[in-house]
């Protein structure tokens, strides 16, 4: 069936409720952040025990996201987000009623599993608006989450700071059923996009790998990145990965279709996607502890939790500000150019921030510069996955998307954390980070975000801009087949650009104009006019079946007269 996307006038309000959605799922990550120094006291267990309650959060998210992006293409995205949206309001409730450390770490496991809803609220945008809106929306859902966490830390720290820290929690809980109401009230259902069955076995082993992975990473730091432990964590998510990638090669429905993740577009971006979020990542762990650390060390500015969570506050409302002008930039020049560009601008903002990290000004200054290039970068990714694969896949490859930007961030925490610990100067019988420390893992980060910027320039040309060049040579254009038949003639060009808006190249569907094949007809210039790119999308499918039945048909009735034919020649003289 067809499926409309609704008026321009209802479009509004579905991009405000997902960004809201968007701004609550990336609250959960930053909010315990004040928190560390006083959870050992506060559920009476050891400090490297109440790790965990970060820890497990990463986890969970990184293991569900994947699996409920599969399930919002075969259930639907907003009947995925709602179901999000309760583990989001379970888990804060356990949180704000625990009073030891199984229960915090059971409902953060539960806080974890609401991620998901981010990707889902991007990947619904393709379904649920015309077009021409869906590349500024992207922008803005995908801003929402910087700022999700740059406004989550001072918040977080003024609660912890002047109430109890149980009203964290409440508060959260209060966010994500507002969010899960205007999501069943405003949002529209969107169709079931695949077909098929969720690939358990699938969904087991890459969530065996990602804990191994991410266990490792984030924990090799506390065990000794030589133990047995962090090794045998490592070599057993290497296994798991092949044996996992092997499985999905050969299931009917996998989790993840990787001959469609292995498509350049597709691996290029996801390969940027770690890279940009190793980047953005470092930039917060470093400007954070700088901001914090005792000005009496020369290089620290003595700032409270709360002070430097304020001083950060402006980078999240950055990535809000560049939204529109990345959509723009990606409409006239294409998503890959705002990618490339604002891997720049991060390396710029790690740039600003050596030169100007003695004053805490000069710090929002280059947090600003750097959110400003992660806001660009982050608005252009799914723009460039879902320019690249089929509409029932939406959600599943932005939600691996997600996960691919989860694991730059890990990695980069590990990374950050060994230069830290590695330069180091000892002050009051205290050991702390080194300028040179900081320096360093500065000069990491400004390098990983100029290598993404690289990664960037090899990305392919968006194949749909064969489309308009297929139709003006005005070459008679055929369905292949294996018997010899009439070529249709040639139509006209197809649709302009005005037509599908000024993001056609970034939400073309894939199969426009794949290699080796034709369409049996260009779009007609008064049909592109009126019909949505869904329903051009089915409308050309259609064509190609037709040919293809009429191709069969003519079969059919060249052996119905040699039937005929012989039939006749058989029949006995008069």
């Amino acid at each position: 069936m067809v499926h409309s996307a609704p008026s321009p006038r209802s479009g509004g309000g579905i991009v405000s409720v997902l960004a809201v959605a968007g701004i609550v799922g990336s609250l959960m990550q930053t909010l315990v952040v004040p928190l560390i120094g006083q959870l050992p006291r506060l559920l009476h267990a050891a400090p490297a025990d109440t790790s965990w309650v970060i820890t497990v959060t990463l986890l969970v998210g990184a293991v569900a996201t994947p699996v409920i992006g599969k399930l919002g293409d075969l259930y639907g995205k907003r009947t995925m987000m709602l179901v999000c949206s309760v583990p989001l309001v379970a888990g804060s409730v356990v949180c704000a009623l625990s009073g030891s450390l199984i229960p915090m770490i059971t409902g953060r496991g539960l806080q974890g599993l609401g991620v998901g809803m981010i990707p889902l609220g991007v990947s619904a945008l393709r379904d649920l608006l015309p077009p021409q809106r869906v590349g500024p929306a992207i922008a803005l859902m995908s801003s929402s989450m910087g700022i999700g966490g740059a406004l989550g830390l001072p918040i977080s720290a003024a609660v912890a700071e002047y109430a109890d820290w149980r009203v964290l929690f409440w508060g959260a809980a209060a966010l994500s059923v507002l969010v899960g109401v205007l999501i069943w009230l405003l949002v529209p259902a969107t169709p079931a996009a695949a077909r098929g069955r969720l690939d358990l076995v699938g969904a087991f082993g890459l969530g065996a790998a990602l804990v191994c992975l991410l266990l490792g990473v984030s924990k090799g730091g506390d065990w000794g990145w030589s133990s047995g432990t962090t090794l045998g964590l490592l070599g057993g998510a290497v296994l798991l990965a092949l044996l996992w990638a092997l499985w999905e090669l050969r299931v009917r429905d996998p989790l993840v279709d990787l001959r469609t993740t292995a498509r350049p577009q597709v691996l290029l971006t996801n390969l940027a996607s770690i890279l940009v979020g190793f980047a953005m990542y470092a930039q917060s762990l470093v400007l954070m502890q700088i901001l914090q650390l005792p000005a009496a060390l020369g290089y620290g500015l003595g700032q409270s939790m709360l002070a430097a969570g304020l001083w950060m506050a402006p980078s999240g409302l950055m990535m809000m500000a560049v939204s529109s002008l990345g959509a723009r930039l990606s409409a006239a020049r294409g998503p890959k150019t705002s990618l490339f560009v604002g891997a720049l601008v991060i390396a710029a903002g790690y740039g600003a921030a050596l030169g100007l990290m003695g004053w805490s000004w000069g710090l929002m200054i280059a947090g600003c510069i750097g959110s400003a290039g992660v806001g660009l970068a982050y608005g252009a990714m799914p723009a460039l996955i879902m320019g690249a694969v089929p509409r029932s896949e939406t959600a599943s490859a932005n939600s691996f998307n997600t996960l691919m930007r989860s694991i730059g961030t890990s990695v980069c925490a590990a990374v950050v954390g060994v230069v830290l610990a590695q330069l180091t100067v000892t002050v009051g019988g205290h050991t702390l980070p080194s300028e040179t420390g900081f320096r360093t893992a500065l000069m990491i980060g400004c390098g990983v975000a100029v290598v993404a910027a690289l990664v960037t320039l090899t990305l392919p040309k968006p194949v749909a801009a064969a489309a308009p060049a297929l139709a003006a040579t005005s070459v008679p254009t055929t369905v292949p087949t294996a018997a010899p038949t009439p070529a249709p003639a040639a139509g006209p060009a197809p649709a302009s650009a005005e037509a599908l808006g000024p993001w056609e190249d970034a939400f073309r569907s894939h199969d426009l104009a794949p290699e080796g094949r034709h369409h049996p007809r260009p779009v007609q210039p008064e049909e592109t006019g009126v019909l949505s790119l869904e329903e051009r999308d089915e409308l050309l499918w259609l064509r190609r079946e037709n040919a293809e039945l009429r191709r069969e048909l003519d079969v059919l009735m060249q052996n119905v007269g040699v039937w005929l034919r012989n039939l006749a020649d058989d029949k006995p003289a008069g």
